[in-house]
């Protein structure tokens, strides 16, 4: 069933073309990536399809009852009201329909109504058509869906009736993401829904849109999620749009090998058109090939000369040198303790970074990476234990917000202040490689967008060739083409690398070592992030498998499971699991009719007489629902169990 159709859609600002000639289809199921480069347009499409803005030109064409659920960037949820009560927003329909079943209850044991035959059978009725509404509308269930979410966004350490106006930028993001994920539109549309998500909840919310019952429409510039979540991508560049089956890196084979077939028949071309011209050239002056040539010049008159493949836009390009090499020993953290005001948010953190190293640091939101970071650089005080920086080591530091970048100079101008020993021109080429060129150097760099000053942050990390780099979330506000370059530029980047990022893409590509931090110290894993993952997962199997040998067992007697009997243990897990979720959905079938059952008692008139029996049944269907809820919460729970494993 197709959702949603935009046909033939253009886009200006003022005299400027921002799209053109614009196709896209959605169907029912579908996960579409909308990629290109920042300012191809990506975000404006998104809110001219989501009705936000309008267009010039074209036709968007929605069935009515197609609903479509937009979240911008950046999109924090502002409420005066507690994180439990915004949810419950959602389901108001639902929560005055269940307020409407208990004013029927009520007057359905009024002895005026069950004495009145006509007007209890008509009550009846309309206590039937809302009861199957408020079942078909998820009515019994609505509760345990609102602590799913929330959980999985890591909200269940959050007491419900938290103040949502005291929570930080990055978790009203994420409750706002949680909200609208509640509404489940028949499309949803998603403007970087990762930023400011832990490595943890992107993994849950790739499991979640993976099973959504509607469409998705994402841009995202996180290459691991779209080759989790998308089967069909939509690539804008120079204002127009193609479309590629498949996920992000079946995308990226498609478009190679489409542009090689391109050229090859662009080539094709030209050679026939220069045999042609060659041709006429050579015989039109001739009595006895003159005919010959004359039809040959009308076969060029009639070939449709095709343009020549433009191939990528183009990229940045830039390297890392450092000015002279560090010692071996690059820095040693022992038993540090960072935070805020004596607060402190981890401790007793130990470990050591050699020359050479390139280390991710991970772990969830509010740990204390970007803390630690700080603290390293010393814009932080330690709140206990000490670091020592190695000998000739020079620290480059990238700020994931770049809180540096706010001046009103030019662009121009807050990368010669710093390094006024050089001349213009190498200025200039310096920004060219990193896509500012032209009148873009005069530019404010209060005005820049996301994209721009991160460019520009990288800029001046490179001229200051350093020896440890310690990036925070370096691949923010980057599109995935700028993405790639970074990675390049820093494998081939001779010094030590230290860096938090939640682009698992990027970490695989980057680092040699995982350093997971913790509230209590931090663990070292020698690999990238798709070994740390293993080591985790073999870690939990082993813990969970421990945890059920006898307790008289010392812990120095536990022989270490082989990988065989992990996996074993491991499907005996799952296959006790699958048999749980087949008893919890054979009590479900039981309660749902018990449920139903107690409410048709309820509206028996010889029950109303009984006040006992009125009190009897209500205490088991208030018992009944509970169970219910507990059910359905569980179900949830081993369900997300099983797409983990």
């Amino acid at each position: 069933m197709i959702l949603l159709q935009v046909n033939a859609l253009t886009k200006y600002y003022g005299a400027e073309v921002a799209l053109s000639n614009i196709k896209l289809e959605i169907q029912n199921r579908d996960r579409v990536a909308l990629v290109g480069r920042n300012g191809a347009g990506k975000s404006t499409l998104l809110k001219i399809i989501a009705g936000f803005l309008s267009y010039d030109s074209g036709e968007i064409i929605k069935p009515k009852d197609v609903t479509i659920g937009y979240l911008a960037q950046d999109t924090g949820l502002e409420s005066s009201l507690s994180i439990w009560e915004e949810m419950l927003t959602v389901f108001e329909p639902l929560q005055k329909l269940e307020k409407e079943l208990r004013r029927l209850e009520s007057s359905m044991a009024d002895p005026e109504t069950y004495n009145n035959d006509a007007l209890y059978q008509k009550i009846l009725k309309e206590y039937d058509i809302a009861q199957i509404q408020f079942k078909e509308m998820g009515g019994y269930q609505y509760e345990a869906d609102i602590r799913s979410i929330l959980h999985g966004l890591q909200f269940s350490k959050f007491d419900p009736g938290t103040k949502i106006s005291t929570l930080s930028g990055g978790q009203k993001t994420r409750l706002a993401l949680g909200k609208l994920l509640l509404t489940k539109p028949n499309i949803l549309i998603l403007d970087e829904p990762t930023n400011h998500l832990d490595i943890e909840t992107l993994t849950w919310l790739e499991q979640y849109l993976q099973g959504y019952s509607g469409s998705v429409l994402i841009v995202s510039h996180d290459r691991y999620f779209l080759d989790k979540v998308v089967n069909l991508v939509y690539e804008i560049s120079r204002t127009s749009i193609k479309k590629y089956n498949g996920n992000y890196s079946q995308y990226l084979v498609y478009k190679a090998e489409d542009y090689e077939r391109e050229i090859k028949q662009y080539e094709k071309q030209q050679d026939e058109i220069e045999k042609l011209k060659d041709f006429v050239q050579k015989n039109i002056a001739r009595a006895s090939t003159t005919k010959r040539a004359q039809s040959r010049r009308k076969q060029l008159d009639k070939i449709q000369v095709m343009d020549r493949p433009q191939g990528d836009e183009k990229s940045a390009s830039f390297r890392f040198d450092i000015e002279r090499p560090s010692g071996n020993e690059v820095l040693n953290i022992s038993s540090l303790a960072i935070g805020y005001e004596h607060e402190p948010v981890s401790q007793d953190i130990s470990f050591r970074i050699a020359k050479g190293d390139s280390i991710a640091l991970v772990g969830p939101n509010g740990i204390g990476k970007s803390t630690l970071l700080k603290t390293i650089i010393r814009a932080m005080p330690a709140l206990g234990g000490s670091f020592q920086i190695g000998t000739n080591v020079k620290i480059g530091y990238y700020d994931q917000n770049q809180a540096n970048l706010k001046s009103n100079k030019r662009v121009l101008n807050e990368l010669w202040d710093e390094y006024p020993g050089e001349n213009e021109k190498d200025i200039r080429t310096v920004l060219g490689n990193f896509l500012f060129s032209g009148d873009d150097v005069l530019k404010p760099v209060s005005t820049l967008s996301g994209g721009e000053k991160a460019r520009l942050a990288l800029a001046k990390l490179m001229m200051e060739k350093a020896n440890l780099l310690i990036l925070d979330e370096p691949t923010n506000h980057l599109d995935l083409d700028s993405k790639i370059v970074l990675e390049n530029a820093l494998v081939d980047y001779p010094g030590t690398i230290l860096f938090v990022s939640h682009d698992r893409y990027f970490i695989n590509r980057i680092a040699s070592k995982v350093i997971e931090l913790s509230k209590n110290g931090a663990e070292e894993y020698l690999g990238d992030y798709d070994y740390f993952m293993v080591k985790k997962q073999e870690q939990q199997e082993i813990a969970a498998l421990e945890g059920r040998q006898p307790a008289a067992e010392s812990a120095e007697s536990k022989p270490l499971k082989t990988a065989h009997k992990i996996d074993k243990e491991a499907k005996k897990i799952e296959r006790q699991r699958r048999r749980r979720l087949e008893e919890i959905e054979g009590a479900i079938e039981v309660l749902e009719p018990q449920i139903r059952d107690y409410n048709d008692q309820l509206c028996d008139p010889l029950v109303f007489q009984n006040h006992e029996k009125v009190l009897e049944i209500n205490l088991k269907l208030e018992s009944a629902k509970r169970e219910l809820d507990e059910l359905l919460e569980e179900w949830a729970e081993i369900e997300e169990q099983l797409l983990e494993s």
